[in-house]
Order: structure tokens, then C-alpha cells, then sequence
């Protein structure tokens, strides 16, 4: 072992030969890599690549079996996240944790020993030299995602980070938030501040990255500047060796909506967050709904699906009025939802797979006791036909990956037969690789006849999938576009309210 490396000065932290296994499962099969000051370094990877258990062990709370980690060219010891905290390495958690009823200078300051003065001082000095804006005072439950994450960055900084690792720190944000994320990011860059960035984005990278590293099954696979590669480079190398990307594999129906009765009408409804919408939804048929956070479109899914109050207007499902029916009475009808954070709404964590696939379908499965026998035989249909990774129906669902995850709260949507299905951000936080298999999965849905109404922040998303497109601006539809008429930009600016005539009747 090392006691030093030769290494350029511009060289902050270096990892070399790290490989850890959890009993017989090799996870990471000897990574290197380097991260420079003052640069970005984007770190993609699919789930089970490989990448949270690199950071947790740059962050001290796993040890590696082999390899060792460099500090400008020092060997480190970081054996507890202490260590790596005094070291000057942070984690920015994708999922910012925050003490709600606290203020922002409270949950920056907390676990200091010094005296409250000095710490304001210090905190006070740091904003200025920064140049960001943010009250102090204001309780940490009235910020937004992004503004959390900005009170995380703090903390990392006012412990003397050199090193911020941002984790999927976009996933939640709206697009003027994401520009004045990347802002903060360039302003960190000039001052020295080594990132490393996790992302699903591929559009991120060569918005903001100087270097790329893509994670593979344990090992570093691409690593070079940003500038070396393309988008199809990336994607390719996402995927094992001499894998075919197939995005027409699944032959989808061509429909004459003109000549079929929808299968979902919503007439002039209004509810919290959202008024008077109008929309259809077609058998066979993928409907965009874009819009940036704050929209409304959720808040119309969940009053849809009988979780809200319908203020006034009409629901129709398959010709029959179900306005204001409850969730349960809309499952039986036809309909279901899969809701955007399937951790708060989607998944039970402590469950298993099978608990998970059929949690909806319940009242088919059962009188009194659950036949297990029809649960194991319905979850396994669909962990054939989802290609869903997973040890056996009896895994925990908190311990498979995202994508994975994500397929079992989709199969257990389709385990109660609907006619309709809402999907809402159905790709949130799941890597490129799964988004293609959840991709496949919805258009083979409409291929069975479903009727899909896809909600989603992702506008290449919304482009790729849809056959036509909503977008809602202020709690209101404000554009429709046709096929032929669905690109990125149109859908960015119709989203922020710039549109070109009126929006034509959904």
C-alpha cells in the first residue's frame, strides 16, 4: 500500500483498485478514478452499476475489501463518515433531509461545537461570498426541492468541503430551478470545488459535466472529457457488450380515434390545483400531459382517480359518469394510477414482491385468507413479462433496484385489468437502461388497447412516447399538439405559458 501517488496538483481525489462484494455478490470489481478541482464529473451507471456503493465508500460508511483512496495525492483513511466529513468530502442526498419545523440556519449550523456568533458570522460571511440569496429565518418546511438542496450545499460548504457529491439532484426540479442549480454548480467550480455528479439525464452531462464516467456491473467503462463523446456513445455504453438498441421492437397499433369512443372524457373538471380541464383519453392511445412542477397536472390525476374533491365538471370512464366515485369504486370501474414518488405512494417497503404485485388485487385473491398460490402465480406472470430482476417473489421490494421497483408498482397497476391507466412521471429516478425496459412496457400496453394518459417532467419522454400532447400551464391546458407536432421546444414553451394562438379543445 501506497503512502502517496504521483498525480497532477490539479488531481483532488483518486480512487484506485476498489472492489467490495456482499457475500458471494461482487459489486464493485476494481474501480479507479480521479476528480479534479474545480470541474464537474458526471457519474452515470444503471441501477446496480455499482455507483452508491463507490460514494458510500468515499463517504465513509462502507469499507472496501480492496484499494485505497487518495486525497491530493495523501492515502486517506476514511473509515467513518466523520473522517470523510473532516476530509472535506459531502454528500448532497438526492432526497434532501431536513429538519422541517427548524430554520435554514438551524439545519446548516446543526452538530457544530462552536459559539452561535462565530457560526452566524461565519454562515453570513459564506452567502455574501457566494453571492446567493436565501433567509435564514424561513423554516426549512416552506422551501422548495431546489432551495433544499441549496441549504445541503451550505452544509457541505460550511464544513470546508472541497469535494460535493450531488446525487440526482434534478430529479425533483422544476426547469428555472435546474438553471439556477447549474448556476450555483459553475459559480462552485470557479472556486475550486470539486463534484461529482450523479445523473440519469444524458442531456445533463453535456449541459454541465467537464468529465464523464459511466459505471458498468462494477467497473469504470467510459471515463474521459464530456467533449469526446455523443449521446449514442453514452447510451451504448450503458449497455453489455454487443447489445442492440431496438426502439421499434414493439409493433404498435395504428387507431382512428375518430371512429372509436374514448375510453376516458373529462368535461370542464375542476378541483384543488387545477380548473376547468377538458381531455380525452383513447383505447390504444399514449396522451401526454407535460408542464413544469406546480402545474396541476398531479393534483388532476389524483382527483381523477377519486383521491380529491371534484369541485365541479364530469368524469366519464368507458360511457360511464364516475365523477366523484372514491379510488376503490374507480379500480372496480376500469381505471388506475400509478402515482410520481413511488416511495411515499407506491411501493411497500418492508413487503415483498409479491405482497407488492397484488396489494390492488386483493379482493379477487381472497375471502378471508390470501390463496398464495394465485399471488405467487399472478406475480411471477409478471416478473416474466416485465424482466423484472429480481431473487424470487418472496424479495424484499425495498431491496431491489429503482427500475425494478418501478415494475413491480406498474405490474400491480395492471394486476386489477384497467382500461385506463394514468401514469404519472413513470421514469422518475430510474437509470437509462430501465427507462428503456418501462418504455417497452407502456408501449406494449398500448399495443394490448389501454388507454394511457403519461404525466411527465421529461419532455424527450413526452416526445418519444405520446401520440398526441397536453401541456398545463397554471392549472389549466393551454396547448394540444398533434404527433407530427411534438418536440421539445414547443412543449418547454407552451409549458411556461408561451403559445402560439389559443389552445385548441382537448
Amino acid at each position: 500500500m501506497s503512502e502517496s501517488l504521483q498525480q497532477p496538483d490539479t488531481t483532488m481525489l483518486s480512487v484506485r483498485g476498489i472492489t467490495k462484494a456482499f457475500g458471494t455478490n461482487s459489486v464493485l470489481k476494481g474501480v479507479d478514478m480521479d476528480i479534479d478541482k474545480g470541474s464537474v464529473t458526471a457519474l452515470i451507471g444503471g441501477n446496480g452499476a455499482g455507483k452508491s456503493t463507490l460514494v458510500k465508500i468515499i463517504m465513509g460508511i462502507y469499507q472496501p475489501d480492496n484499494g485505497e483512496i487518495y486525497l491530493a495525492g495523501k492515502l486517506a483513511r476514511l473509515g467513518k463518515p466523520s473522517a470523510s466529513l473532516a476530509a472535506g468530502i459531502y454528500l448532497v442526498p438526492q432526497e434532501p433531509m431536513l429538519f422541517p419545523n427548524m430554520t435554514v440556519e438551524e439545519n446548516v449550523l446543526m452538530g457544530f461545537m462552536e459559539k452561535a456568533s462565530d457560526l452566524h458570522k461565519r454562515l453570513n460571511d459564506l452567502l455574501t461570498h457566494l453571492d446567493w440569496k436565501i433567509d435564514l429565518n424561513r423554516k426549512a418546511a416552506t422551501l422548495s426541492i431546489a432551495e433544499q438542496q441549496l441549504v445541503e450545499i451550505l452544509r457541505g460548504l460550511m464544513r470546508n468541503a472541497r469535494l460535493l457529491i450531488l446525487d440526482e439532484p434534478t430529479s425533483s426540479l422544476t426547469f428555472n430551478e435546474v438553471e439556477s442549480l447549474f448556476k450555483i454548480i459553475t459559480d462552485l467550480k470557479g472556486k475550486g470545488i470539486g463534484i461529482i455528479y450523479i445523473t440519469h439525464r444524458l442531456t445533463e452531462v453535456f449541459q454541465i459535466a467537464d468529465q464523464v464516467l459511466i459505471m458498468r456491473d462494477g467497473v469504470i467503462t467510459i471515463n474521459g472529457p464530456v467533449s469526446a463523446f455523443t449521446r449514442e456513445m453514452l447510451v451504448a455504453g450503458l449497455l453489455p457488450p454487443n447489445t442492440e438498441i431496438h426502439r421499434d421492437a414493439l409493433a404498435c397499433k395504428t387507431v382512428n380515434y375518430e371512429q372509436i369512443p374514448p375510453a376516458l372524457v373529462i368535461d370542464h373538471l375542476t378541483g384543488y390545483g387545477f380548473r376547468d380541464v377538458s381531455l380525452k383519453v383513447y383505447p390504444g392511445e399514449i396522451l401526454g400531459l407535460a408542464g413544469v412542477v406546480g402545474a396541476g397536472r398531479t393534483e388532476l390525476a389524483t382527483t381523477i382517480f377519486g383521491r380529491d374533491i371534484v369541485k365541479s365538471g364530469k368524469v366519464t370512464l368507458c360511457g360511464r359518469d364516475v365523477t366523484g366515485c372514491s379510488t376503490r369504486q374507480m379500480l372496480n370501474a376500469g381505471l388506475n394510477y400509478v402515482a410520481e414518488d413511488r416511495f411515499l405512494n407506491g411501493i411497500f417497503r418492508i413487503s415483498d414482491v409479491a405482497a407488492n404485485t397484488t396489494a390492488a388485487h386483493l379482493d379477487q385473491m381472497s375471502k378471508v385468507f390470501i390463496n398464495f398460490k394465485e399471488e405467487r402465480k399472478v406475480t411471477e406472470r409478471f416478473i416474466e413479462a416485465f424482466r423484472t430482476m429480481v431473487t424470487g417473489h418472496d424479495q424484499l421490494i425495498g431491496t431491489l433496484s429503482g427500475g425494478n421497483q418501478q415494475k413491480v408498482v406498474i405490474a400491480r397497476s395492471l394486476s386489477t385489468d384497467p382500461r385506463v391507466l394514468i401514469l404519472d412521471e413513470p421514469t422518475r429516478g430510474i437509470d437509462a437502461a430501465a427507462r428503456g425496459d418501462v418504455y417497452a412496457i407502456i408501449e406494449q400496453l398500448k399495443a394490448d388497447g389501454l388507454a394511457i394518459l403519461l404525466i411527465s417532467s421529461d419532455m424527450e419522454e413526452i416526445v418519444e412516447l405520446s401520440d398526441r400532447a397536453l401541456t398545463m400551464y397554471c392549472g389549466h391546458i393551454n396547448r394540444e399538439f398533434a404527433k407530427c407536432d411534438i418536440t421539445q421546444d414547443s412543449l418547454m414553451a407552451a409549458a411556461f405559458g408561451v403559445t402560439e394562438g389559443s389552445a385548441k379543445d382537448a
